[in-house]
């Protein structure tokens, strides 16, 4: 899943504004009852809440009792429960999210268990059948609970990105250029040469490989963009960029 990359490549566009960034809201707000920062963890739980189901099934957990069990942890993570644990010098929101769902399993799920299906409101959708697909799907025999967390965020990662950068070819109809182009986003040269996809796409090998250059960068872009939202500071993209495809590698 790694993208090519260049050694010219730096922060990602609008790091001067990094301090509007989802966590690093969060962080700012610190215990006070700030809605902004409230609302920047909601949506950043309702973007990441998978590798914390992953995590709970690993833990042993049916997929009923992991999926109640990950809308209590979400619950009282809104609720402000366990913020003011968040370490401003370690700020990863992935880093966050996992320690406080382990304290959460390991002093209270318990209590969460008791209380499930009791009526209270749910804080986030959460669709438990694709969640269990995406779990049948991983390596658990090989995998440690926090291994298949780690895998399980940089996986939902970078399926955002890649929505998000499908999306953007479609605004500009160009979908079909995408689609063609999207394999090419590994590094990989597979079946599909350069040759040929020009040939579907009825323009010169040349055009396919400016192509593919732009689809990258923009690509890189997009995932430089989207970690800024889980790091409290610019200096940590690159570093979790690379915990990112290591978890991949795992």
């Amino acid at each position: 899943m790694r993208p090519a990359t260049s050694s010219t490549d730096s922060l990602p566009p609008g790091a001067g504004r990094f301090a509007l960034t989802r966590w690093s809201v969060v962080l700012a707000a610190g215990r006070s009852e700030s809605t902004h920062a409230r609302d920047a963890l909601e949506q950043l739980c309702r973007a990441y809440w998978q590798p914390i189901y992953a995590f709970v099934r690993r833990e042993g957990h049916s997929p009923a009792d992991a999926q109640d069990l990950t809308q209590e942890f979400f619950a009282r993570l809104l609720e402000k429960h366990y913020l003011q644990s968040a370490d401003r010098s370690k700020g990863r929101f992935r880093s966050f999210l996992l320690a406080s769902l382990k304290h959460f399993l390991a002093n209270e799920w318990d209590k969460a268990t008791a209380q499930k299906r009791g009526g209270k409101l749910a804080p986030l959708s959460i669709d438990g059948a694709s969640a269990e697909i995406a779990y049948a799907v991983e390596p658990v025999e090989h995998l440690t609970p926090d291994k298949i967390f780690e895998r399980r965020w940089a996986l939902t990662l970078l399926k955002e990105v890649l929505a998000q950068l499908r999306n953007e070819y479609q605004r500009e109809h160009k979908t079909e250029l995408f689609d063609q182009l999207k394999s090419t986003l590994t590094g990989e040269r597979r079946a599909l040469g350069y040759a040929e996809i020009a040939a579907r796409l009825r323009t010169s090998e040349g055009a396919v490989k400016v192509a593919v250059y732009r689809l990258r960068r923009r690509y890189r872009e997009l995932l430089q963009a989207e970690i800024a939202q889980t790091v409290a500071s610019p200096a940590e993209i690159e570093e979790e960029i690379r915990a990112l495809f290591a978890a991949l590698e795992a």
